[in-house]
């Protein structure tokens, strides 16, 4: 099978018709009749209207199939109840016990070594050539048990610009969306050694070399419908084999979800949705912005609603602090024991830097405007404004003066349109 797609012109969305007419053509009844249908779909951190995706393909194989279950692809996130997975499916919680009443919902577990399983190891000789030779060693890789309990995954998610793989989507949906901890680790920190900017929005990255081949490892057949999501609506739906319904999903996310500004700014102030619910994601409003913040200047992660660092990680993000990559790099003896998924986070937020005869010099500030304390701040290496005293609305239509807002960060990258050697 090909891919299947359905796109628009800029400014329109897909109707519910026209995905259900994707869903038609990409899962035909009659394939999947007495099958175990699992369906991977992200948490509430990524915009997509997931609940069209779901009730088209309940409508299309829910009365044929054995079983149609989801799993939450947490990554690292926090669990989410049932009540919230509902919200993520838009379904009410009457329909439970309704035309829902025998789909099962599973967080993914990615700490829990039983709810693993082992699916091989990625060689030495293998992780050399799929990092460009920055790394030498052996990575095995886990994944959820549950998977084997089915004859086909679907994976449904979004593709957006990011900060680790370069796209995400397709098979991050499995790793490490439903995946364990030393193939996580090894690939966040493989990005953060590269660089945020050498990252971002480049699809052909060595992380995504990792993970698609570590998504090579899970036998169970597979289908992913790939979403390029505007104004929390499609412009475009792509389902078929998961490297190239991403693939093509990618090009259009290149297309629509980058803006490029002619000059960097002094001072960017980027707004957090209430999605991103503590630092660990809102970062991706650094992560998308890095690239248009001059050197020298201030970008303030604004975010009234946030009172956490990060719930899974938090002890570790706070022993060693936010640092860019050399600050750990050139002291690796003393951070190579720690999860270097956390360490790429703090890299990938505190951004660009040197590090020479003890010194750390960012290339820019970073400033936490959230309910995080000033002395936490400066525990964790991060500067610090009051909400209270920030009215968005100052810092609106001023890019002439080098002064960007940006209402509903962590979405879509923005470039320069002559970017500098390090972008």
């Amino acid at each position: 099978m090909g891919v299947v797609s359905k796109k628009v012109s800029e400014g329109k969305l897909l109707t519910a018709e026209q995905a259900r007419d994707v869903v038609a053509r990409a899962m035909p009844e009659e394939d999947f009749r007495d099958r175990r249908v699992l369906l991977i779909v992200p948490d509430g951190t990524r915009t997509a209207p997931v609940g069209t995706m779901f009730k088209s393909i309940h409508d299309q194989i829910g009365g044929t199939v054995a079983a149609l279950d989801v799993m939450i692809a947490l990554g690292t996130h926090q669990a989410m109840s049932e009540e919230a997975i509902e919200q993520r499916l838009e379904i009410a919680h009457e329909e439970r016990t309704g035309p829902y009443a025998s789909v099962r919902f599973f967080n993914h577990a990615w700490d829990d070594p039983g709810a693993l399983r082992n699916i091989g190891t990625l060689s030495t000789e293998e992780i050399s050539d799929l990092s460009g030779g920055l790394f030498e060693m052996d990575v095995p890789v886990e994944v959820n048990a549950k998977l084997f309990d089915y004859d086909q995954i679907v994976i449904i998610g979004p593709v957006f610009p990011h900060e680790v793989v370069g796209f995400s989507g397709g098979n991050k949906y499995i790793f490490p969306g439903v995946g364990g901890p030393q193939v996580l680790n090894f690939f966040h920190w493989l990005g953060a050694v590269i660089t945020t900017p050498k990252i971002i929005g480049h699809k052909w990255t060595p992380v995504r070399k990792v993970v698609d081949r570590a998504g090579s490892m899970v036998k169970i057949p597979k289908l992913a419908f790939c979403m390029v999501v505007e104004g929390g609506g499609m412009s475009g739906l792509f389902a078929g084999p998961v490297e190239e319904a991403w693939s093509a999903a990618a090009d259009l996310s290149a297309e629509r979800h980058i803006r490029i500004k002619p000059k960097p700014f002094h001072t960017i102030l980027a707004c957090a949705p209430e999605m991103y619910d503590e630092l660990w994601t809102a970062g991706k409003c650094m992560y998308k912005l890095e690239s248009v913040l001059a050197d020298g200047g201030e970008l303030i992660i604004y975010a009234p609603h946030i009172k956490d660092v990060c719930i899974a990680h938090g002890e570790t993000i706070e022993t060693v602090g936010y640092h860019c990559r050399d600050y750990f790099l050139k002291q690796w003896d003393q951070f190579k024991d720690k999860p270097w998924g956390a360490l790429a986070h703090c890299v990938h937020v505190k951004g660009l830097g040197t590090y020479e005869n003890g010194v750390e010099t960012p290339r820019a500030k970073v400033t936490l405007a959230t309910q995080i304390s000033e002395a936490k701040c400066r525990q964790i290496n991060l500067g610090h404004r009051d909400p209270v005293s920030i009215n968005p609305d100052d810092y609106a239509n001023r890019e002439d003066e080098g002064i960007l807002l940006v209402p509903h960060a962590g979405e879509r990258l923005f470039r320069l349109a002559n970017p500098p050697a390090w972008a």
